[in-house]
């Protein structure tokens, strides 16, 4: 008699089971970044923070990149939910720019939000002599690792000032951590970066050795003949020794995305990082300059469904 008993237990156990909700899965945002010792990499680890704490059954990782290019590449083979890139190599990899590293147009990447602006940083050291592009003639120099978003500025602002890499005595394709320690050891005359202003490398540096910085002029800047790249100033006193405005050539940053990403998920993590700015700002200064004003304009790529929701639900489009 006990087994019938039994039997039935078994049956309604099985019967409240599947009465049961079910889990919901994980949801899994991989943010790509560059070298830790960039401006891409604390933005990257203070979105990583906001969305696994906001974003319900959010798994975050943040993954160190050599930045834009590599980003934009994992991002289409969907390795990333979300990657910071400059615009010029958004628009080079939306046209499949082969020399720039895209073999083929990356056709699933959509924009999030223009973010804040890159400036080109072209710091030499004082012993160097350099004082204008074209004393970096003969000189040692550093443009950032082969074909990432600073590489591919280099190439353009030398060219637009009648330079090559043949003109120079050597040259490093080097990250910034690692160019920086050259400099301090005169094994390298200068470097050229692309990054948010108050670097934490370029800070080391000109907080360690007398340095200079390089000025690219407006009508280098006009030669380049990209309308992705912009004359701006970096503002006296962002470095150690800086007292004046120099004279240099900005690119937008954005936070990219791709169509694998679900429209939910793309719209809270646009909302999330605007209603976040100030506790992002604690990440970096560059994020300081966001202005959802100009999140969705001079996008080189479609805008992901999700984020346009949110613009449109904010007035920003």
């Amino acid at each position: 008699m006990k087994y019938p008993v039994r039997l039935h237990l078994l049956a309604a156990l099985a019967m409240s089971s599947l009465s049961l909700p079910a889990l919901a899965a994980p949801t899994f945002i991989n943010i790509l970044t560059g070298g830790t010792s960039g401006v891409y990499y604390p933005i990257g680890v203070g979105l990583s923070q906001i969305y696994g704490q906001q974003i319900e059954g959010a798994k975050v990782t943040v993954q160190a990149s050599k930045a834009s290019v590599e980003n934009l590449n994992l991002l289409q083979n969907g390795r990333g939910e979300l990657a910071l890139a400059l615009s010029d190599s958004v628009g080079d990899a939306s046209r499949g720019v082969a020399e720039a590293g895209f073999k083929q147009p990356l056709d699933r990447l959509r924009a999030i939000a223009n973010v804040y602006p890159n400036y080109i940083q072209i710091v030499a050291s004082q012993a160097s002599g350099i004082t204008r592009l074209e004393d970096l003639k003969g000189k040692r120099i550093s443009v950032g690792a082969p074909k990432s978003g600073t590489e591919l500025n280099a190439r353009a602002i030398l060219k637009a000032a009648g330079l090559t890499y043949a003109d120079m005595a050597q040259v490093q394709f080097l990250p910034y951590a690692e160019s920086v320690e050259l400099i301090k050891n005169r094994q390298l005359d200068a470097t050229l970066q692309s990054s948010g202003l108050g670097m934490a490398a370029i800070r080391d540096l000109a907080a360690s050795v007398p340095v200079r910085f390089v000025p690219v002029a407006a009508e280098v800047v006009a030669a380049i003949g990209d309308p992705a790249y912009q004359a701006l100033p970096i503002p006296a006193g962002t470095y150690d020794g800086q007292n004046e405005d120099v004279p240099t050539v900005a690119i937008s940053n954005l936070l990219v995305s791709h169509t694998g990403v679900s429209d939910d998920i793309a719209y809270q993590m646009t909302r999330l990082m605007y209603e976040n700015l100030p506790r992002l700002g604690n990440a970096h200064s560059a994020v300081k300059t966001i202005d959802i004003k100009t999140a969705a304009r001079h996008l080189p790529i479609e805008l992901h469904p999700g984020a346009k929701r949110y613009y449109e639900e904010v007035g920003a489009l």
